[in-house]
């Protein structure tokens, strides 16, 4: 059953702003720039986070649309996404339902992504982030603001994602999927009981797997691993002392452990190119699927800490000011919210949405995942006990690419 429901994608690149090494600082400029000189969101960008929630402001420069509408028969809704981050069956689908055409466009990274977002110049109707650049995006007012009538799945979202603290009021956004950040291993090529060391993430520097692991490409959950590793729990940390410790334990790996610095885990694994990553648990749950006919999938494993004190997020969609059609947008925001739609969704990316059917302790017999695989699954629960990336200060956000840098060009 759970052959037929997954299929061969994933959310296929770097997440969080800033992948390729365009400093915070010119990214916000370059979004302050694009943005209306006289709006309500101008200023410092806020930077929220469970402790710290935010009611962003109603924009003055882009206002909801009227209630009661529907789409224009024959219209364009173009969407920017991950690549093999939305089902094609789902558009087709919604294609068929509403009578528009979807053109989905799709990026390398997020960097790239926040560039032409910015540039308006491509009039995209959906866009989906990560809540650690929502700030910039709201502050540049290239969001529109909800218009909630249209979002009548709304309630089937866990009772924790009516009021998330990244945007109180789902003012301007919904979540889309959630994630956690964990290890992921082949049995028949790491010997190891990874999840019964006292402390797993020592993995990735045990000399046993050198030349045979991975990490994934991803600035913040990389270093933010190198913080779990040493007890930290602040995975943002400001600390020139916690920034000197990733330093140094980030090029001992490179220099001891000589990682694969890369986010195709769910095929390279798979593939038997390593044994052993850093990897999110959607594409945990993928791998099974990328496996020769002659491997058992029993042999795939993944450890999140059981506890739930780990990294653990969530995906966002938000409506684009610049779109032309974001009646039709609406709909689709309110379509990935369906029940139905939602688990035609999930059989294809792999990753979890945070819906009340999604019962955690029924998907392994639901056979959306192989029950050696189980760590995968999030719970609500872990998102109250977790750590998410945030958006961090410009002056350390600098600080940190400096160090991911140095550890990219090899130390």
């Amino acid at each position: 059953m759970a052959g037929n429901r997954l299929g061969a994608s994933r959310r296929a690149v770097v997440k969080g702003a800033l992948a390729a090494g365009l400093s915070f600082p010119a990214m916000s400029a370059l979004l302050t720039a694009c943005g209306s000189k006289n709006t309500s969101t101008t200023g410092a960008v806020k930077i929220p986070s469970p402790d710290a929630p935010v009611t962003w402001p109603v924009s003055k420069a882009n206002t909801p649309i009227e209630a009661g509408l529907t789409p224009k028969a024959g219209s364009t809704l173009r969407i920017y996404n991950y690549a093999d981050y939305l089902s094609p069956r789902v558009l087709k689908d919604f294609e068929k339902k509403h009578d528009v055409n979807i053109r989905l466009s799709t990026f390398n990274d997020a960097d790239e992504a926040l560039t032409k977002v910015a540039s308006k110049e491509l009039k995209f109707d959906l866009y989906f982030p990560s809540y650690d650049s929502l700030g910039k995006l709201i502050t540049a007012d290239l969001l529109r603001p909800l218009t909630h009538d249209y979002l009548t799945n709304y309630n089937n979202l866990w009772d924790s994602f009516n009021n998330p603290w990244y945007d109180r009021g789902a003012r301007y956004t919904i979540p889309y999927t959630i994630y956690s950040t964990g290890i992921g291993w082949r049995t028949d090529m790491v010997s190891t009981d990874i999840a019964g060391m006292d402390n797993p993430y020592d993995i990735f520097w045990d000399t046993k797997y050198a030349g045979n692991m991975a990490i994934l490409d991803d600035w913040h959950t990389a270093m933010s691993m190198v913080l779990l590793r040493n007890g930290v729990t602040d995975i943002n940390s400001t600390k020139q002392s916690d920034l000197d410790m990733i330093r140094t334990q980030l090029l001992d790996l490179r220099k001891t452990m000589r990682p694969k610095v890369t986010i195709s885990m769910y095929t390279d694994m798979p593939d038997g190119q390593y044994g052993l990553c850093q990897m999110w648990s959607g594409d945990a749950i993928n791998t099974p699927y990328y496996l020769p006919k002659s491997v058992s999938p029993s042999v795939m494993r993944y450890w999140f800490p059981p506890d739930g004190k780990g990294e653990v997020d969530n995906d966002l969609v938000v409506c684009l000011a610049q779109g032309d059609n974001p009646v039709a947008a609406h709909f689709f925001m309110n379509e990935i919210l369906d029940n139905h739609v939602a688990e035609q969704n999930f059989g294809f990316t792999g990753y979890q949405p945070p819906l009340k059917k999604f019962t955690p302790d029924t998907l392994v017999a639901d056979g959306y995942l192989p029950q050696n695989l189980s760590p995968a699954i999030v719970r609500e629960q872990d998102f109250k006990v977790g750590y998410p990336l945030l958006q961090l200060p410009p002056e350390s956000d600098t600080a940190w690419h400096q160090v991911w840098q140095e550890f990219k060009a090899g130390g």
